[in-house]
């Protein structure tokens, strides 16, 4: 078998693996906080199950709870019939659990929230994990600094359009401090920022205010972005800033004849300073009729070298050259990291409630697209995973406290209602507010894994579909 496919094989494994074991055990994490709980505080489990649906396995522990595993990864439940009786989750409805003792308000309490708290405390343990080992970052990932602004990008329409950011002034080399007054510290949080914002006109116009930092000086420039990619999600045509590094040099090319070394760091062509690989690909098209100065450094030492004319070149921006950037390990604390994670959270669902927002929940990911993200990361850094599973903890700690019927939050909302009035709600109405949002839930599922399915295909499709840049492109190392 060839040593490529024998790779491939391994890393789907090792892909595998990770998602069984952190996707998995976000959920495992999240039930056995429910059921040590309920344990702790004397309330009856009758089942704990990852997964819903009919079993794929189980069986009954010493304890007499029935274990299991069920076809359908969509989340997991412990079956606590005192507290919360869900036949449309659990299955048929046990009459012996009517003759159970009731609980108190506060064991309540106490159960319904400890699966949160647990996905919480999974997520300190790893966000101090990458504290202590760090996480890797690029240059143009940690930068909110400007390295190109486009002339023109294309709508969601298939128009192109001038640029929102050039229209606004903005200007290579500008740093990007905050977008609508909220801070920005890296480009991730610039882009989530952008995309989940919701600023309109009094005429319906989508529109944001960047506070850039020029020549050490603060402006606001009122930008009008424009829905970009079929994802219908605002852009304004800005590229991050990274530094240029020669990677590999191929034989007999222009750039190795010139005398451009791996290690190589090209600072500017000419007068222009180069903090992006478009800037570099145009300069070398828009001037291949004379010589241009390449301005570098290697090893610490400024050195300039003579580009000659290429009028005949058939690919101008091509020399050659493999190009990457700067990468290195971050250790932000772990309650930098809970901050950042729950600021993205909210702003998500704050996006989603805003009737200004362009953030509908077609932009959501399902378990297909947390799969495919888990699968993604899995093959690029295991501290990428350890990265994303924090993410996927705390959105899973606060999702599971909004107050929705079937969440842990509809069943708090349920018991402190219930403690407000003196009584129980009637049992038939908590049963079928279960039911109907159960249903609305899994239709909610089922919707957002259309998409997630359809942007996977879409993202295959594309480089089959798309000639490949004569220009080089910075390897993500």
């Amino acid at each position: 078998m060839p040593i490529d496919i024998l790779s491939s094989l391994f890393t789907n494994v090792w892909a595998i693996f990770l998602i069984v074991l952190f996707f998995g055990g976000s959920i495992f994490v999240h039930e056995l906080g429910h059921f040590l709980v309920a344990r702790r505080r004397g309330v009856k489990v009758t089942r704990f199950s990852i997964g819903f649906g009919p079993k794929m396995f189980s069986w009954v522990g010493k304890d007499g709870v029935d274990y299991r595993i069920s076809w359908l990864p969509l989340g997991g439940y412990v079956a606590l019939p005192q507290l919360a009786d869900m036949p449309v989750v659990e299955g048929k409805r046990d009459p012996a659990t009517e003759k159970l003792p009731p609980i108190s308000y506060a064991s309540r309490m106490l159960v319904f929230v400890a699966g949160a708290v647990f996905n919480l405390l999974f997520a300190f343990l790893l966000a101090t994990i990458i504290w202590l080992v760090g996480q890797p970052t690029t240059s143009d990932q940690a930068t909110t600094r400007i390295g190109y602004v486009v002339a023109e990008l294309e709508n969601a329409d298939g128009e192109r359009v001038p640029s929102p950011a050039r229209q606004a002034g903005l200007q290579i080399g500008d740093t990007i401090r905050e977008i609508d007054g909220s801070r920005v510290d890296d480009w991730q949080d610039l882009l989530q920022t952008l995309v989940t914002s919701a600023g309109r006109t009094d005429q319906g116009r989508r529109y944001n205010v960047f506070t850039i930092e020029r020549d050490g000086a603060l402006l606001d420039l009122t930008i009008y972005p424009q829905l970009a990619t079929d994802e219908r999600i605002r852009q304004v045509g800005i590229i991050a800033a990274y530094e240029l590094i020669v990677h590999e040099v191929e034989p007999d090319s222009d750039g190795g004849r010139l005398g451009l070394l791996p290690g190589d760091r090209i600072l500017a062509l000419d007068d222009t300073g180069v903090l992006n690989i478009q800037t570099y690909a145009d300069h070398l098209s828009a001037h291949r009729q004379r010589e241009i100065a390449v301005h570098l450094e290697r090893e610490g030492v400024p050195l300039t070298l003579t580009l000659p004319a290429r009028p005949d070149a058939a690919q101008p921006a091509d020399l050659g050259l493999r190009l990457t950037t700067d990468s290195k390990l971050v250790y932000p604390t772990p309650f930098k990291q809970f901050s950042d994670h729950v600021g993205m959270t909210f702003r998500t669902l704050g996006s989603l409630i805003n009737p200004q927002s362009d953030i509908g929940i077609s932009k959501l990911s399902g378990p297909v697209g947390i799969i495919r993200v888990f699968h993604l990361a899995a093959q690029a850094d295991i501290r990428l995973v350890l990265w994303f599973t924090i993410l996927v903890n705390i959105n899973l700690a606060i999702f599971n406290l909004l107050p929705i019927p079937v969440l842990d939050g509809g069943h708090m909302l349920f018991a402190t209602i219930g403690k407000l009035r003196g009584r129980a709600l009637p049992t038939n109405f908590v049963m079928t507010a279960q039911s109907v949002f159960m249903m609305l839930l899994l239709s909610m599922i089922i919707y957002v894994s259309f998409f997630d399915v359809r942007r996977i295909i879409r993202d295959n499709a594309a480089p089959a579909a798309v000639e490949e840049p004569a220009s080089e492109s910075p390897a993500e190392e």
